[in-house]
């Protein structure tokens, strides 16, 4: 889950337009409306976010984009509108290009430690910072990373994507 916690602190995100190959007389596909997270980072919410128990005020990445072999500062605000008690999951999918690295659903609670959190968390302001090293070995290409974050009730705390680049060194 380590991992996992590496990959979800790096999520970055951007969307494509999908046009036809077929027939110039069709209609492009539309993209679906973006919900970025707030501050500086490429990062967007699956949905809209009006009814998620986490309201996120910023996300700060430092570097951002993430680079391999240095230091990420993450830097995260928010208000949850409600306690959120042991039992919550979160959903985690990373893929290297077209290959599903992770697709795992795993307890909340059980992984908070590993950003010096535990549970419950009680409603209210929380306030975060972690450093995360980036190992220099991150293969180059694209990554993309969902999170998925619901309550033991399947309310949806939070939901956010990314997608990151990274390069030849």
């Amino acid at each position: 889950m380590k991992t996992a916690t590496l990959f979800l602190s790096v999520l970055t995100a951007t969307a494509v337009a999908a046009r036809s190959l077929f027939s110039p007389n069709q209609n492009a596909l539309v993209d679906e409306p973006k919900f970025e997270v707030p501050g500086k980072n490429p990062l967007n919410f699956c949905a809209d976010p009006a009814e998620y128990i986490l309201d996120i005020d910023y996300v700060d990445l430092s570097p951002n984009p993430p680079i391999p072999g240095e230091k990420l500062t993450i830097t995260a605000n928010g208000t949850f509108a409600k306690n959120i008690e042991p039992g919550a999951t979160v959903f985690l999918q990373v893929k290297y290009g077209l290959i599903t690295l992770i697709k795992q659903e795993a307890d909340l609670c059980d992984n908070l430690p590993q950003v010096d959190i535990t549970c419950p968390l009680e409603k209210g302001v929380l306030t975060l910072k972690k450093e995360v090293d980036i190992p220099k070995q991150v293969p180059p290409g694209k990554y993309t990373v969902l999170a998925d974050v619901n309550t033991v009730d399947k309310e949806k705390i939070t939901c956010m994507e990314s997608t990151v680049f990274f390069s030849r060194q």
